[in-house]
């Protein structure tokens, strides 16, 4: 009985762990001091900045709006910011896909390389990769730009080189949506499908596709919403030729400095009102998680 004793005393943790919780963890005015503080961040960072707008907005009712959207200058600026946006979009929603999919499923050298250089968008100034594709693509002094020019084809100063750096500053956001929820799927049913005789594009239809839908949704929104609000790498490379090549964030710029914030105000608030409408129709489109199949 006593070399049991000893024995249960040297097989026991040296360092037993407390189970006990602090005093003040579970302290009703530590929960409502860090609710103040969280909701103090967010009203001054975000809903009060953003409350401004909308009150300035509609300070003489939806006149501001009409006469907004009167403006041809505006209607031009909202409709190429719209086709510039939705062509990002399908670019990053086609290689976002693609590259999550190299990522996840396929080992190679430079994986972790390729990993990193996603990133490089959200850490790099968008004037930069504006800049960067200037040097690139322009006609005169781009590496490609001379033979672009001889093709008839222009990059810089016209919508594919708006569409080009619109999309390199939202590419990650597709990918970084796609990629943990890949991780978490596995590929246990992707090979039981190949093993059964289906091939690559039925099993990305029939079993990949559905279990990372909504990661793609909710990627998609919001690249669409980053890109409809992209303003200096668009600006280095539109050239902000007014009636031309003049996005809606490089409006509300001009207008503003030109005076004329009425309009400017309205142009922010209808940007605005469009990334948050695309955030609550994901929102109550997503299945709860007891839904989830």
């Amino acid at each position: 009985m006593a070399s049991q004793t000893v024995e249960a005393t040297r097989t026991r943790d040296p360092h037993p762990r407390s189970t006990a919780r602090g005093p003040h963890e579970d302290s009703p005015a530590v929960k409502w001091v860090m609710r103040v503080l969280v909701v103090a961040y967010l009203f001054f960072l975000v809903a009060w900045p953003t409350s401004l707008v909308a009150k300035n907005t509609f300070a003489n009712g939806f006149q501001g709006i009409s006469d907004a959207l009167s403006d041809p200058d505006v209607v031009h600026a909202l409709k190429l910011s719209a086709i510039v946006a939705v062509a990002a979009v399908l670019i990053n929603l086609v290689f976002g896909v693609g590259m999550a999919l190299l990522l996840v499923r396929f080992d190679f050298p430079g994986k972790r390389v390729l990993n990193a250089l996603i990133d490089v968008p959200l850490s790099v100034s968008p004037v930069v990769v504006g800049l960067a594709l200037v040097l690139v693509y322009n006609g005169r002094y781009g590496w490609f730009g001379p033979w672009l020019e001889d093709q008839g084809l222009q990059v810089v100063f016209a919508k594919p080189g708006m569409i080009m750096a619109t999309a390199f500053v939202a590419l990650p956001l597709v990918i970084r949506e796609v990629v943990p929820v890949l991780e978490d799927m596995g590929d246990d049913q992707e090979q039981a499908a190949r093993s059964l005789g289906a091939n690559a594009w039925q099993t990305f239809w029939r079993i990949t596709l559905p279990g990372i839908k909504w990661a793609i949704v909710y990627g998609v929104v919001l690249c669409l919403a980053r890109s409809l609000g992209e303003f200096g790498a668009v600006k280095v490379v539109a050239g902000n030729v007014g009636g031309e090549s003049t996005t809606a964030p490089m409006l509300v710029q001009q207008k503003y400095q030109n005076f004329q914030q009425e309009t400017a105000y309205s142009v922010s608030f209808m940007l605005a009102f469009a990334a948050v409408l695309c955030l609550i129709v994901v929102a109550l489109l997503r299945p709860k998680e007891g839904d989830k199949k």
